[in-house]
């Protein structure tokens, strides 16, 4: 290899070279976004439709399965989940990873455009959002007030809004939790009926009053004038005056036969903030910028407003995501100096001091030219990309190590520096050359996969790769050209006392182990396939498992009551449980969202809209672990269990791809009622299985619809519609919007039409409609309809265009999910299933067959990666399978490790274990491609006195190089908590057993299958 004479003939520009990247790295790592979590995107849309006063079955019929006839047209479409309430439908639409976000968003939209003509015309809201983690709030910030009308709180809240919008760094700010205020037009509905004038016959001359239709223009010489016409209503005394019958000369206004006045809309969301009322502002952070500099603009425009404020109002933070990456950040750059100072005593302790600096001076620049690389590819600095660089921590300087012990053994037998250096590097160059190379392929498919865990964890690999290909690059150039400089002649006391370490080793451990396993070699072979056989006996023990709890302390409280509360009432139960709730001394502050989830903060969680019977507590608690939080939120739990008329669920957040529960279980079908009756044996399988808590049937709520049912012979011989009727009916409960009316200030207000119940109508109202015949006259609802109480099925669910019961439940804390959800499905084998009616496994499952399908197809494709270098390396198939013997090894010592230190094998376990394919394969390679070396210097040595000398000589880089792999993941792992502890013991323990055995079996294989000099 010519690479490290290179780079010593040409020093000035290899200093300049490593100079200029580095310090790209440096402004990289200053300006680069930060975050808590990976910056993605995924195709994914959220379709959200609101049409007030439908049950879920017309919500179903007439808008559901119109978007879903469109969607169906679509391509690459993973999944549709559609979910039906009152009044409220949404769909979830998920494409196969690997579909482009921002194309697949524009077909959606395109599919709702076509599919309106289908709509109702009065939808309150029909919305298309794209999912995107990106799009989580980063900021939530309350104005709080108990004696502050909702109108002035508006105004503030949007005023502060407007600020936030203004810093460069935010992308979207919005208001919540408050109403919206609405002109009312409440309509004497006794008075109308003495004049003979109908609701509808107001709504029309309203609707046509307000429309502002532009006239034209006229000339007028030389001049070009526009002619302005009435327009938009732009005052309450100009909508009153509104003509609206005229009989006999007389002329009657709108005042005359309606009460109008401006209002707040019925409440859909309310919100509360440590019990006192309170309107919520949020901010979403804008792709590619720094989230300190968002905090500090949102920070400096809430100080401003502040000082503006009435004394009767408020504003406080209720989040600051800011203090959350900072931690994040601050933790994981403590465990990388931690690893840093790790490897550097334990270079410093066998190297000695001049070869150590030597070998560590390549962590710090590798590091800082691959954060220049992963700041080029796209990705900023968050867990996975500091994570990245703790794993590739003790891996960037096995290269620097092998490089540096081989020109010191130069420098030891006579040789000068140059030849020291160059000669030392060559020899080792095009092994530590393919190490690498396995390295990174073992890393490598981790980029490929296409699901949700691949795109999550995919700035981890990339930032692998680049690290160790910066180290790789600086093993044979920075390195060669230190060593020549500092390496001494001969060894300083340090360095002689390590090197008389090792040499003890050698000499009096290895070395008489080495000769007993080449003299026996299938006892050793049994022992190590027994120490393989009885690991996978532990595989059950250890369990299967996927992402964890994230490190955050804050906790989630859903509260839902029966399905006909009102808003009122859920206010009432949620202002309780807050009282329960903040009674735990953990407890730091509590933000309550009554009607609503709370606004989305973190980036695997929706929240739950438009629910008069749902609320939500966000509650915030003192810094605390993991565990403890996981405690605290036992203890909350437990507290709340017995509520008398509520169903309440305590969640903590959860790392990875989001899924509906931890178990979950679809019933799909064709008839609701048999969907429903079997959703129901599926609940009782789950409440009789040990440890599953919270389990929940949404299809089970019901609640009581009143029926509205016409005599069709009636209303056809009196000539009335179906649709008149319906209209009439919703104009006397509801109200129906008729126009809009424009304040001085510019704000527009819709002008809602509606019975003189001021949106609180009861039963009566039925009695005071009357819909108006053909000849003018009049006729009461109650002759042409009967008003009937029946019970309905409270909410719908589709899946993939099926309908669909969906039944969940939480599992007790320290339980494997795979084990009970496997138990869970062999019960429900058992169940006697109707034709047409079957189940599938959502949750954790469905999550874990996606991902683990994926990481396999991966191991496999690292596995036939390295396989393939390792044959063009060697120029042989033998030997590359005397160097993967070390992979069954590494298996082994990672489920030990995993079953001592009592960790499931997660999907981040698998990762490592994905890591050590390339890992652990690097020793061997030394070995191998030594001892070839030597066969082709000196063949009478034979093989086995090749491998033997290969063996005595690289133990040492081969104890140094795993010994600073443990060391750099060490900090990680006892700190990093459940997400990364089983991914460092899986990778520490794979690579100390497969070390050990290696060291032995390696070199008795090498014996039996090499048979030639000629390799």
């Amino acid at each position: 290899m010519k690479l490290p004479s290179l780079a010593l003939k040409n020093y000035q520009f290899t200093w300049m070279l490593v100079l200029m990247l580095s310090l790209l790295g440096w402004v990289s790592f200053q300006t680069m976004p930060r975050s808590e979590d990976p910056q993605f995107n995924f195709p994914s849309s959220l379709i959200t439709v609101i049409y007030a006063g439908t049950d879920p079955m017309d919500m179903e019929s007439q808008v559901v399965d119109v978007l879903e006839e469109a969607l169906n047209e679509l391509d690459d479409i993973d999944s549709v989940r559609s979910t039906i309430r009152d009044g409220v439908a949404t769909l979830r639409v998920e494409f196969l990873y690997g579909s482009d976000p921002d194309d697949k968003y524009d077909e959606v939209l395109r599919s709702v455009n076509q599919a309106r003509a289908d709509l109702p015309e009065n939808l309150q809201k029909l919305e298309v959002r794209r999912l995107s983690p990106t799009t989580v709030n980063i900021a939530q910030l309350a104005l709080i007030s108990e004696s502050a009308s909702y109108q002035e709180l508006k105004y503030y809240a949007e005023k502060l809004e407007s600020e936030i919008e203004k810093v460069p760094s935010i992308k979207e700010s919005e208001t919540w939790a408050y109403p919206e205020q609405q002109v009312e037009v409440a309509l004497d509905l006794r008075k109308l009926s003495a004049l003979g004038v109908s609701a509808e016959q107001i709504y029309k001359v309203i609707s046509s009053s307000s429309k502002n239709l532009p006239a034209g223009y006229i000339y007028s010489g030389d001049d070009k004038l526009t002619v302005r016409t009435s327009g938009f209503y732009r005052s309450l005394q100009e909508v009153e005056a509104t003509p609206v019958y005229a009989k006999n000369s007389q002329i009657l206004h709108l005042k005359d036969v309606a009460t109008v006045r401006l209002a707040d809309a019925p409440a859909r969301y309310l919100g509360r903030y440590n019990g006192e009322r309170a309107v919520f502002v949020s901010a979403i952070q804008r792709e590619g910028t720094q989230i300190s500099k968002a905090i500090a603009g949102i920070e400096d425009k809430a100080a401003r407003l502040a000082t503006k404020l009435p004394s009767h109002i408020r504003l406080q933070w209720v989040f600051n995501q800011g203090n959350s990456v900072a931690k994040q950040i601050d933790t994981f750059t403590s465990n990388l100096g931690q690893g840093v100072i790790v490897v550097g005593l334990v270079l410093l302790l066998l190297l000695g001091i001049k070869p150590a600096i030597v070998a560590m001076v390549s962590i710090p620049l590798s590091i800082m030219i691959a954060i220049g690389w992963v700041d080029f590819a796209g990705f900023g600095l968050q867990q996975m990309t500091i994570v990245g660089l703790i794993i590739a921590l003790g891996l960037l300087v096995d290269n620097a190590i092998v490089v540096v012990e081989n020109i010191q053994r130069n420098l030891r037998q006579g040789m000068s520096r140059y030849d020291a250096t160059v000669q030392g590097a060559a020899q080792v160059g095009w092994s530590i050359t393919s190490g690498t190379v396995t390295t990174v392929l073992a890393f490598f498919p981790l980029l490929l996969l296409q699901s949700g865990s691949g795109t999550f964890m995919r700035s981890m690999p990339v930032t692998v790769v680049l690290t160790l290909t910066a180290s790789l690059l600086l093993a044979l150039t920075v390195v060669p050209l230190m060593s020549k400089g500092l390496l001494p002649l001969q060894p300083n006391m340090a360095e002689k006392a390590a090197t008389r370490g090792f040499e003890w080793l050698n000499h009096y451990i290895y070395a008489p182990v080495l000769r007993s396993s080449l003299r026996h070699p299938w006892i050793l072979m049994v022992i190590c396939v027994a120490l393989f056989g009885g690991s996978l006996l532990l595989v059950k023990a250890v369990g299967v498992s996927m992402f964890p709890k994230a490190d955050k302390p804050q906790l989630l409280i859903d509260v839902r009551l029966n399905e006909n509360s009102r808003l009122d009432r859920t206010n009432e139960v949620i202002r309780q449980v807050e009282q329960v709730v903040s009674r735990h001394p953990a407890v730091k502050a509590i933000a309550s969202n009554i009607g609503n989830g709370n606004p989305r903060l973190y980036y695997n969680k929706m929240p739950k809209q438009g629910q008069a019977n749902y609320g939500q507590l966000m509650v915030e608690l003192e810094t605390g672990s993991i565990e403890q939080t996981t405690v605290i939120a036992d203890e909350i739990r437990t507290s709340l269990s017995q509520w008398p008329e509520a169903d309440i669920k305590v969640e903590q957040f959860q790392q990875g791809p989001p899924y509906e529960a931890p178990i979950a279980i679809r019933v799909i079908g064709d008839d609701h009622a048999v969907i429903r009756k079997m959703a129901a044996e599926v609940e009782q399988v789950l409440r009789n299985t040990p440890d599953t808590m919270s389990v929940d049937n949404l299809s089970a709520a019901e609640m009581v619809t009143v029926k509205v049912q016409i005599k069709a012979d009636k209303a056809a011989l009196l000539g009335l519609t179906s649709y008149e009727m319906d209209q009439a009916v919703r104009m006397a409960l509801s109200g129906m919007p008729a126009g809009t009316y424009r304040d001085q200030l510019g704000e527009d207000y819709t002008i809602l039409v509606l019975g003189n119940h001021y949106n609180q109508p009861t039963s009566d109202e039925f009695d005071k409609i009357l819909l108006s015949l053909g000849n003018g006259q009049q006729v009461p609802l109650g002759q042409i309809a009967d008003i009937q109480l029946f019970s309905s099925q409270a909410q719908l669910q589709h899946y993939n265009f099926d309908r669909m019961a969906l039944v969940t439940a939480d599992v007790a804390e320290g339980r494997n999910v795979a084990k009970l959800t496997a138990e869970v499905i062999e019960k429900l084998k058992q169940l006697e299933w109707p034709e047409g009616v079957y189940w599938t496994a959502g949750g954790e499952e469905e999550s874990r067959n996606k991902n683990f399908a994926g990481l396999g197809k991966a191991l496999i494709l690292s596995l036939l990666g390295i396989f393939a270098v390792l044959v063009l390396q060697f120029r042989s198939f033998l030997q590359p399978l005397i160097i993967f013997i070390a992979i069954p090894f590494a298996i082994t010592g990672a489920i030990v490790a995993l079953y001592l230190s009592g960790y499931s094998f997660s999907i981040m376990a698998f990762v490592g274990l994905n890591s050590l394919m390339g890992i652990v394969v690097n020793n061997s390679i030394i070995l191998v491609d030594y001892a070839n070396q030597r066969l082709l210097e000196n063949p009478e040595i034979g093989v086995a006195g090749a491998i033997a000398e290969s063996a005595s000589t690289r133990l040492t880089p081969i104890v140094l190089t795993s010994l600073t792999t443990v060391g750099g993941l060490l900090p990680l792992t006892l700190q990093g908590g459940i997400m990364w502890a089983p991914m460092g013991w899986t990778i520490i323990g794979g690579l100390a057993m497969s070390t050990l055995l290696t060291l032995l079996l390696v070199p008795v294989l090498y014996q039996m299958l090499t048979r030639t000099a000629k390799v």
